[in-house]
């Protein structure tokens, strides 16, 4: 697979895209479930959370073709 410097930005944008959403839904979940102040600390926290699963989740939507995998399961 040859990778070229368009991919690259694709996936650096949705990665940044996954990691700001991540954060904005962990800080809910937080606000919404505990009773602490958010603070840098915990956005800091939740960022370096956040970063792994946008990562993962990044690459596995990059890899899989799920259009493909729901047309043949159709069939």
């Amino acid at each position: 697979m040859k990778i070229n410097a368009r991919r690259i930005e694709v996936f650096l944008e949705f990665l940044i895209f996954g990691v700001i959403m991540g954060v904005i839904e962990d800080i809910i979940a937080i606000s919404f479930s505990t009773d602490i102040k958010i603070t840098f600390e915990t956005i800091w926290i939740v960022t370096l959370v956040a970063i792994p699963f946008a990562f993962i989740g990044e690459i596995l939507v990059d890899r899989i073709d799920f259009i493909r995998l729901f047309k043949k399961s159709k069939k």
